[in-house]
């Protein structure tokens, strides 16, 4: 029997469940349990064959020979391994076993580029695997009414379990009773604090997944308190589980670099059929052999297809990943360097990301003076006996060390101690010379905690929560004035809370609310927020600057949000800041309209991130997406680039993400997309650095045909051409330092091709230059002679060969080479120096027999190196041409 799924809402008994909307008895009904002895055995059995283990499913992945077969699906791979075939089967028919080498290595170089690629897949079981490991492993249950601890896979809907602080909750669960519970969530909500719990809570039936305090998701964990709990869901049933659903469902979206790269390849692949197809007739009518015909087809297809495209390509993403990791930028996926690059809008998640993930104390108001004050080092006496009260009225503690500081508890309490040790009150010596005596802990029902203390031999109660429940209980203070205050505080996006105290002359046998947290005076309140980091100001600024986008997307409430996001110039004049309900009641073509103005969506699913994600994406915008929770992994994957922090971040967020930052600060972003914009820029110097010389090698191949019905280069000159001779300039090329105005330029739109701004027809100018030059070089030779077809090719492979290790230079910049400096590339330097030195060891060693070439008189040798530097010159006059139109 198939695993039946449990969604949170579904009919059972006849009934409609909305678990979190329901009485605590309709849950227990609907899973025939009972919180005293929870299910029987055979229930156990019964509810696992029905909905299976409590794990997360995982995808199928791919073998190794999946993974190999898939290399060959390109285009231009194709169509070589085609025409390398096809000469093979024709040289054994017609038995000319000397004529094997070429097809042999055209497949050879084949086989050893789809073996390159292999090493390069595996993205999206990473993600699954991650959200694997972070189930519970053990839980503790209720079964026929003893407490048993099993394996959390063991789990099933009905059983009832109990959690406690440091507990890892290990299926999403109803609350049946619970006390000062608090769970962290905010891997799953984006909150940044712990989420209060409360098993007595009403809950709308619409309420969002960060407002359901009556349950509790697999994943999260227990930061204080304890509960009891029936399980709800299990498995991919549960929140957890239908994120790893969503990610399952998100394909591998193809980065803009790769779609061009394979539109590009179709193109070369029908230019090299039809050429192939005229010169198979030209060959066939001029009464051509069988054999030469499909060899010079070969060279043709070996011309038009750039075979070592892909790969130096891949070498020069390389070497920017290289560059990035030294900034702290870690890529996951070489395409994705150049998407970066292209990005026009980063959807970034608040929490740790923006935020420094950590509440801080930034005010505090004290009723006696009626000021509101700065948290300083160096706050009014008044204040810092505020914050001493505070403190001593705390169960969080910071620990100090030479690794830096560690926060260890409620991170509202931990701001209210650290605030205190910089105006130089350490807790351990508050702590030493007030004692505490006696305390009623924190609980969600009243909102307060007390303590009492020994402090200068009285007994003072300090009293700690919220203004709202605070205030009736005060017989002193300035309590209209400390209500327009916390108003003002929480408009801020501040989280308020007031402190009050009153001394008692002996503690009561019970320590009750109502006798020890009323008749107090008020001292004063304190204002902390989760605040931004200190650089994502500036990252923003330079965002906006290079014609990016900043977007919030958040877990937390609308006020905080919008609040951090004016801050941070995200929320500008104009714009609008929306929650997910809100998003829920917009169809697609509402939000594609109105997608433009929103810089800020507040309390979403991970469903809204996608549907944000691909409202962008119909625009034509090339979308970047940050985040470091569970919450933000399928919107990560669905983005043309996900970004992961990689300190707070998630096990599931880096698995899902295109990149990782690993220092956590936004302001990498920045760098990253400076170099992504400058590797984007140097490929399509590679690109059209290779592209012209395949356009030559057609031109000349083609022309030579149809005019003399000879090559002027045998198969395995040009594989040499194009792999070795090239690949070493092309590389070079690719390390060109970035530019440094490239962060005032807008980033170049979706829909624009590898071709745009006239490179393409520098390419096409670029071909006809070579072929002519070539042509020229095979003519003077004599290669129109059958004698003398040999020296004819000897010198067009001379100067194609040599004239691309100096036309390397050309392509450095749009701007005279002179003007960059000749030799300011050392790279580019050594490059050239080692590719003249191959095509040297080829035309003048022994070598030379296996590729058919000959020696050549002196006088042709000199009329080759005339040639060879022509491309030098035509170039820097087409530069100086355009320099002169431009003005």
């Amino acid at each position: 029997m198939g695993r039946v799924h449990l969604p949170i809402d579904y009919f059972i008994g006849g009934i409609y469940l909305l678990f979190h909307s329901k009485t605590k008895q309709e849950v227990l009904n609907a899973f025939s349990t009972n919180e005293a002895n929870g299910l029987t055995l055979l229930q156990v059995e019964e509810q696992k064959v029905k909905f299976g283990e409590n794990k997360l499913e995982e995808k199928k992945k791919k073998s190794y020979f999946q993974r190999f077969a898939d290399q060959f699906k390109d285009v231009m791979i194709l169509i070589l391994i085609a025409a390398a075939l096809v000469s093979l089967i024709t040289i054994c028919i017609e038995k000319h076993w000397n004529e094997l080498f070429e097809p042999a290595l055209i497949l050879a170089i084949v086989i050893m580029n789809a073996f390159m690629g292999v090493y390069q897949e595996g993205k999206a079981e990473r993600a699954l695997d991650a959200l694997k490991n972070m189930s519970a492993p053990h839980a503790r249950v209720i079964r026929e009414g003893k407490e048993l601890l099993i394996a959390a896979s063991d789990l099933v809907p009905g059983d009832i379990i109990k959690l406690e602080a440091g507990d890892f909750v290990p299926a999403d669960a109803y609350l049946l009773n619970s006390v000062s519970l608090k769970s962290e969530e905010s891997a799953l909500t984006g909150e940044s604090v712990p989420s209060e719990k409360d098993a007595d809570a009403f809950v709308e039936e619409n309420a969002p997944i960060g407002d359901r305090s009556n349950m509790v998701f697999s994943g999260c964990s227990i930061t204080y308190g304890t509960a009891t709990a029936v399980v709800t869901a299990t498995g991919m049933d549960t929140e957890m589980g239908k994120i790893a659903n969503l990610l399952g469902d998100e394909g591998e979206t193809q980065t803009p670099l790769q779609k061009k790269l394979a539109q590009l390849g179709k193109y070369l692949g029908i230019l090299a059929i039809i050429i192939c197809g005229i010169i198979f007739a030209v060959g066939i009518a001029a009464k051509t052999p069988v054999l030469e015909i499909f060899m010079t087809a070969v060279s043709l297809a070996v011309s038009a297809i750039p075979e070592g495209l892909p790969v130096i390509v891949t070498i020069v993403l390389s070497i920017g990943v290289q560059r990035m990791v030294k900034k702290n930028a870690l890529i996951r996926r070489l395409p994705a360097v150049e998407t970066l690059g292209s990005a026009s809008i980063i959807c970034s998640d608040k929490t740790g990301t923006l935020t420094q993930n950590r509440m801080t104390l930034v005010k505090a108001y004290l009723d006696k003076s009626g000021k509101l004050e700065d948290i300083t080092t160096s706050n009014s006496d008044g204040i810092k006996q505020l914050l001493n009260y505070g403190t001593l009225c705390c169960d969080g503690s910071v620990v100090f060390s030479d690794e830096g500081e560690q926060h260890i508890g409620d991170p509202t309490e931990t701001a209210i101690v650290y605030a205190a040790h910089k105006n130089g009150s350490s807790k351990e010596e508050l702590n030493s010379r007030f004692p505490r005596i006696a305390g009623i802990p924190f609980d969600s029902d009243r909102k307060l905690m007390s303590t009492v203390n020994l402090i200068d031999g009285k007994k003072i109660v300090i009293v700690k929560g919220a203004f709202d429940m605070m205030a009736p209980r005060c017989i002193e203070g300035n309590l209209e004035m400390a209500k327009e205050m916390t108003e003002a505080m929480s408009k801020d996006a501040l989280r308020v809370l007031a402190v009050g105290f009153k001394e008692i002359e002996s503690l009561p046998e019970t320590l009750t609310s109502e006798e020890i947290e009323n008749g107090l005076t008020f001292l004063g309140l304190v204002g902390m927020i989760d605040p931004p980091r200190p650089e994502a100001k500036v990252a923003v600024e330079t965002c906006r600057k290079a014609g990016i986008k900043p977007v919030m997307i958040t877990g937390d409430h609308v006020v905080t949000a919008s609040a951090i996001a004016k801050q941070l110039g995200i929320l500008l004049e104009g714009d609008r800041a929306i929650t997910g309900a809100e998003l829920d009641a917009m169809t697609d073509s509402e939000l594609d309209a109105q997608v433009e103005s929103i810089s800020v969506y507040a309390r979403v699913s991970p469903e809204n991130k996608i549907r944000i994600v691909r409202a962008w994406q119909r625009k034509g915008q090339v979308v970047s997406m940050t985040g470091d929770g569970v919450n933000d992994a399928p919107a990560l994957k669905a983005a043309d680039i996900g970004c992961a922090m990689g300190i707070t971040g998630t096990d599931v967020a880096k698995g899902a993400a295109d990149m990782t930052l690993t220092d956590d600060n936004f302001a990498t972003i920045v760098d990253a997309v400076k170099e992504g914009r400058g590797i984007y820029s140097n490929i399509r110097k590679v690109i059209g650095f290779l592209l012209g010389t395949n356009i030559g090698e057609v031109i000349a191949v083609f022309a030579s045909m149809l005019i003399w019905q000879k090559s002027p280069f045998l198969s395995m000159q040009l594989l040499w051409i194009n792999l070795v001779s090239d690949s070493f300039p092309a590389i070079a090329l690719g390390m060109e330092a970035v530019e440094d105005n490239v962060m005032c330029q807008k980033p170049k739109p979706k829909s624009e091709g590898l071709f745009a701004g006239g490179l393409g027809i520098r390419i096409v100018l670029q071909g006809f230059m070579f072929a002519i030059l070539s042509l020229i070089g095979f003519v003077i030779a004599g290669g129109t002679s059958p004698e003398t077809v040999a020296d004819g090719r000897t010198m067009a492979f001379m100067i194609l060969g040599l004239s691309q290790a100096i036309h390397a230079y050309n392509m450095r910049s749009e701007r005279s080479l002179f003007a960059i400096g000749p030799f300011s590339n050392s790279k580019l330097n050594y490059a050239s120096i080692f590719s003249i030195g191959l095509m040297l060891i080829v035309l003048f060693t022994p070598v030379r027999y296996a590729f058919g070439l000959t020696l050549l008189s002196f006088k042709l040798y000199f009329i080759a190196l005339i040639l060879i530097f022509i491309p030098l010159v035509v170039m820097e006059i087409g530069k100086l041409l355009a320099r002169l139109l431009k003005k």
